[in-house]
């Protein structure tokens, strides 16, 4: 992002700079100093950004991407560095809580549902563990035909807690037993950035053709030439991250799948997660599902999914009701302020006053 936002930014005539945790020394100063100053236009980064040390200069407007990776009081955080900056949060799968604020609270909504020109809608398809012969031939069908493919595992190195496969040692399995007639790389959050990223160029460039992986490839990493996903005990996965990790293949425009491997005993949660992945690419409907299955969260909380304390109410079925209640709500507000029925305003703030705190500031 900050490459490209860096070249669009001194076509105009403004600067633009970049703070992640990975700075050091002088150079960290020297970034938190333009932008303390002012002399920083565009601010890009990572949770580095939050920090107390890092000082604004009049901050106007905030850009939480992939918002589903920040908490609540961490977003509430960001914007209280400013005076009442206009804040825009983007998803490619919003959370249930906020989909249940966008319907029921202040957020306004704008949906791009148009893939862009070279992407294409990615072909999804739950396998079991069973089929795995069948499972390598479709790799090995991808890699011959010149494409790279991606095969995530959810965890870094085989643990004695449990009995998933990892991807350091399933890296080195495929790499000497399956798919030795190719190269097979390995990429994962514990590794140095700099070796993360030779690893990513060997991988774009066709030196490597099918990379091992864990979800530090779930957001950031544009391979055009990435026509399938494989993910390993996808049902330990959530919706939004299997969501994102499907968005990393069809980016040129190749017609692409993604193969979601299941293990044994899928819980009754895991096969609707798995169920709906298959049946659209729709990110708004696979909210919704996320929705149903985990619940919209507190509304006035900082919890971002559970289902919320209603003894009847069911925020999907009971939209019109909702939406009704809001409009009392909003209408109760005004009066509170006018002074004309202030009990009620009294009687909202005790029964919710632990948690109005994170609230005010989501």
């Amino acid at each position: 992002h900050y490459d490209t936002i860096g070249k669009w930014a001194e076509h105009v005539g403004l600067k633009a700079v970049l703070l992640t945790g990975s700075l050091k020394g002088d150079e960290h100063r020297r970034v938190l100093e333009e932008i303390s100053e002012g002399r920083a236009d565009i601010i890009v980064g990572t949770h580095a950004l939050i920090q107390e040390k890092v000082c604004f200069k009049r901050l106007g407007a905030v850009v939480i991407d992939e918002q589903h990776r920040f908490g609540v009081l961490q977003r509430a955080r960001l914007r209280d560095k400013g005076v009442c900056p206009d804040v825009l949060v983007m998803t490619a799968t919003p959370i249930p809580r906020t989909l249940a604020m966008t319907v029921y609270g202040d957020l306004d909504l704008t949906i791009i549902d148009k893939m862009p020109p070279s992407r294409q809608a990615v072909e999804t398809m739950v396998l079991p563990d069973e089929e795995r012969t069948r499972l390598y031939d479709i790799i090995r069908q991808e890699a011959s035909a010149g494409n790279r493919v991606f095969i995530v595992y959810p965890l870094v190195e085989e643990s004695e807690t449990s009995d998933l496969k990892d991807a350091t040692g399933m890296a080195a399995y495929l790499r000497d037993h399956v798919f030795s007639d190719f190269a097979v790389g390995l990429v994962h959050g514990r590794m140095k950035g700099s070796q993360r990223l030779a690893i990513m160029e060997d991988f774009r460039s066709g030196n490597i053709q099918i990379l091992v992986a864990t979800t530090v490839v779930e957001v950031g990493i544009d391979i055009p030439s990435a026509s399938l996903m494989v993910i390993e005990h996808a049902e330990r996965f959530g919706l939004s991250q299997i969501h994102q990790l499907r968005g990393r293949v069809g980016r040129g425009g190749l017609p692409a799948r993604c193969i979601l491997v299941a293990g044994h005993g899928v819980s009754g949660d895991a096969a609707r997660r798995l169920s709906i992945m298959e049946r659209t690419n729709n990110g708004f409907d696979i909210a919704e599902e996320d929705l149903r299955i985990r619940g919209p969260g507190e509304f006035l909380g900082i919890r971002q999914w559970g289902f919320p304390d209603f003894r009847i109410g069911d925020v999907l079925r009971d939209e019109e009701l909702l939406e009704s209640a809001r409009e009392e709500a909003f209408n109760a507000v005004r009066d509170a302020r006018k002074g004309s029925k202030p009990l009620i305003g009294d009687r909202f703030l005790n029964s919710w006053r632990d948690r109005l705190g994170g609230a005010c500031r989501a």
